[in-house]
């Protein structure tokens, strides 16, 4: 049983009724996470605005996505396992890649995202060295330090919130 009840987009400011029927727009319908970021619309507005920045940097949808992945396992948030299990899919990973990804295995993009987050950001050098190795240079780190961040976000608040999960079932 959900803690924070999601608004209605019947229910929603005038400010904040256009952010979220961009959302439902731009998804095909409403996702509760949006709704429960709508009872803090400067909330809201913040993360669409980091949303829509963090699209413009230079990863894939496939390394974003297993980045979402490993940051949501670790944090145990099973509303955004759920979401990008079904965008991980959308974005071309099998259901075998999307378990991988989920553990820290399908990449290094994966394995540096479940680093940073199982260590907030305490990588060891030789973590870092690997990751380069791997080709991930020092402005991939970076992006991949902003995805990680603004999907730490997300999962915590579904795991305050206890957000009712509104996507299919996860890839166990």
């Amino acid at each position: 049983m959900t803690r924070i009840a999601p608004v209605s987009l019947e229910h929603t400011t005038d400010a904040t009724r256009p952010m979220l029927e961009g959302v439902q727009k731009k998804i095909g319908f409403l996702p509760n996470v949006f709704r429960v970021l709508a009872l803090a619309p400067a909330v809201l507005a913040s993360y669409l605005q980091n949303s829509a920045a963090l699209g413009k940097t230079s990863l894939s949808a496939t390394q974003k996505e297993a980045i979402f992945l490993a940051t949501s396992q670790v944090n145990g948030c099973d509303y955004c396992l759920a979401a990008h299990t079904l965008f991980a899919g959308k974005a071309g990973l099998t259901d075998h890649e999307i378990r991988s990804a989920r553990i820290g295995q399908l990449d290094a993009y994966a394995l540096l995202a479940q680093q940073i987050t199982e260590t907030r950001g305490h990588l060891s050098s030789e973590q870092i060295a690997t990751a380069r190795a791997a080709g991930i240079n020092d402005a991939k780190i970076i992006e991949v330090i902003a995805h990680v961040a603004s999907q730490t976000l997300t999962n915590y608040l579904n795991n305050v919130a206890l957000t009712d999960i509104d996507f299919p079932a996860i890839v166990a």
